[in-house]
Order: structure tokens, then C-alpha cells, then sequence
């Protein structure tokens, strides 16, 4: 099955266009090593090149970045208030999940993380929203 495809931007990239067509309906991709399976999308080539080996070394000990781990664990906190848990620990899940859409939204919002709380800081304002109950 051929796929339309976009327009091409230049000659070149209609002649490479063409050709990879013509080698695909030739069957020349057909016994390509990993074919069937799902790309491995672990290449790095976004990421400055001094800082590729300190991410690599990051990566594979688990370490995420900032925001990413806000993520995750916004992701987390909203399944285990959707999870039907006791009345305080959902509303202190809320309040956690509250905090870490707010530090998301900062950080996206360009103030470059004006809002990086101390964990010390943190567990004083989850206790007083609380408390304010």
C-alpha cells in the first residue's frame, strides 16, 4: 500500500521521495533487520552533546528531571484520588497534586522555577491546607 505524501519542499527531497518509494514497492525494506518491531527511540541527538553522557548516566540510575518527576507524580496522585482512598488521605492528595500543578505551571509559564519549594516548605503549606479544611 503506497501512502500519499506531502509535498515535497525541493527537488531533492522529491527524488529521495521517489526512490525510497520505488525501493519499497520493490520489497528492498522487506528483510531489514528489526523489521516489524517498534523503533528504538533511545537516541539522544536533542540533547547537547557535552551533556549526553551525564543524561545517559542519569537516565539509566532512574533520575528524571524536575518536571518530569512532577509529572509522573501528578499522574500518580490523581489516580489515587480517582481510587476512592479515605477522605484524608485524598485530601491530602489534593492538596499535593494542587501544589505540583501549580510548580508545573510556573515552570512553563517562563519564570523559570521561582516557585522551588524546599520540602520543609512544602509539608507547612500541605499542613495548612489541611488544617483550613
Amino acid at each position: 500500500m503506497r501512502h500519499p505524501r506531502p509535498p515535497a519542499a525541493s527537488w531533492i527531497d522529491a527524488l529521495v521521495e521517489d526512490q525510497v518509494a520505488r525501493a519499497q514497492a520493490e520489497g528492498q525494506f522487506d528483510d531489514l533487520p528489526g523489521a516489524g518491531r517498534p523503533l528504538a527511540l533511545d537516541d539522544d541527538l536533542l540533547v547537547p552533546e557535552d551533556l549526553r553522557m551525564a543524561c545517559r548516566i542519569l537516565k539509566n540510575a532512574g533520575f528524571l528531571p524536575p518536571e518530569m518527576q512532577a509529572l509522573k507524580d501528578i499522574d500518580e496522585l490523581q489516580r489515587l484520588v480517582r481510587s476512592g482512598v479515605d477522605d484524608t488521605a485524598r485530601r491530602r492528595a489534593l492538596a499535593r497534586l494542587n501544589l505540583l500543578l501549580a510548580r508545573v505551571a510556573e515552570t512553563r509559564a517562563g519564570f523559570g522555577g521561582a516557585l522551588q519549594l524546599d520540602e520543609a516548605y512544602y509539608r507547612q503549606v500541605v499542613d495548612r491546607l489541611l488544617d483550613g479544611r
